[in-house]
């Protein structure tokens, strides 16, 4: 069988795509990549379907031995330092995020402390030869379903490749500018907002908070001033989305995540938007971040736009030049990946 075998699994690594969409109303959310924009930039990297399931890494990554003839991957998302260690010369080299590259049998790619963001996304040519569950790959961890055997790798998996071999093909590269961390989160009122007088509802949009260390792929918990409610905590429950902000007892906010629950008890004050969701899924324990109030028609001008980079970056792929691949910084200056910036405001 043609796989990666985890040496060292990392402190959270699961196996996750788009996530099941339609379930909700059976209790099971839709889950899926925290990070859904640089999981789509990792699979084409790797020159996958953009909705392909690849391994999201959350902290500290893992240390991999390939088990294949080749296997070609595709890194993106936060920072980390990625060591492979070729076995056929005996000899250590760096790869980087924002780029392929092809290993053979015997090699092992190390993935160190994830900074600059909370998550990085390795995919693999061809994918993961993992059968679907509900008409994902996506690990559902509360439920223990999903992806790899329902749960984060361990030590001595297996994980299967649906290919033996990676195609005869230049690597490539892409700019990471647009992935980088963003402190300050468009959101929308929510469908609670009454719950909070309005000078409370403004103060909480002027608060800079701190992602609690209780952060899960479930929701974060925020530190900060906490928000006072006008007409209690408590509401019969009803549906939440990813990126509601409840506002429980304590005043101190939850940010809803992929793996939320499907309804909450809790007021929402507010909910980020989807353009900014990718963004939501990049911040771990210890990120500050504020919320930006921004109308319905300011979240749907951002919806286009963001939908507008998303089906143009194929487009921002650029073929690596074949050099060794531990002499990195010339291989991406020469790419010369940078053609352009986009304000989603503009």
């Amino acid at each position: 069988m043609s796989a990666l075998r985890a040496a060292a699994p990392g402190i959270l690594t699961t196996l996750q795509d788009f996530g099941r969409h339609g379930r909700q109303r059976l209790g099971i959310p839709a889950g899926g990549a925290l990070d859904p924009l640089s999981l789509r930039a990792a699979n084409l990297l790797a020159g996958n379907p953009p909705d392909a399931g690849a391994l999201e890494i959350v902290a500290q990554g893992p240390t991999l031995v390939v088990q294949a003839s080749s296997v070609r991957i595709g890194l993106a998302g936060a920072r980390a330092p990625i060591a492979i260690i070729r076995a056929a010369h005996e000899r250590r080299i760096e790869a980087a995020v924002g780029m392929s590259v092809t290993l053979k049998r015997g090699d092992v790619i190390r993935i160190g402390r994830v900074v600059g963001a909370s998550v990085l996304y390795l995919a693999v040519e061809g994918g993961f030869a993992v059968e679907p569950t509900m008409d994902s790959q996506s690990t559902y961890l509360r439920g223990g379903f999903g992806g790899f055997a329902g749960r984060a790798l361990q030590a001595g998996d297996l994980l299967p490749l649906a290919r033996n071999e990676a195609s005869p093909r230049a690597e490539l590269c892409l700019d990471l500018a647009p992935f980088a961390l963003r402190t300050s989160l468009r959101a929308i009122e929510g469908p609670q907002s009454d719950f909070f007088a309005d000078e409370e509802r403004a103060a909480f949009f002027g608060r800079t908070y701190r992602i609690s260390p209780q952060w899960s792929r479930m929701g974060l918990r925020l530190d900060g001033e906490p928000v006072r409610h006008a007409r209690g905590a408590d509401i019969a429950s009803d549906g939440v989305v990813q990126g509601s902000i409840q506002v429980p007892g304590d005043g101190q906010p939850i940010v809803l995540s992929a793996e939320r629950q499907t309804t909450g008890g809790y007021p929402k004050i507010a909910a980020v938007i989807s353009a900014d969701l990718p963004a939501l899924g990049r911040l771990g324990p210890g990120a500050s971040v504020r919320f930006e109030r921004v109308t319905l028609d300011e979240a749907e001008a951002a919806a286009r736009i963001h939908a507008a980079f998303v089906e143009r970056l194929p487009t921002l792929l650029a073929p690596l030049p074949p050099a060794d691949v531990g002499d990195l910084p010339a291989r991406l200056a020469a790419a010369n990946l940078v053609s352009g910036v986009i304000d989603a405001r503009g």
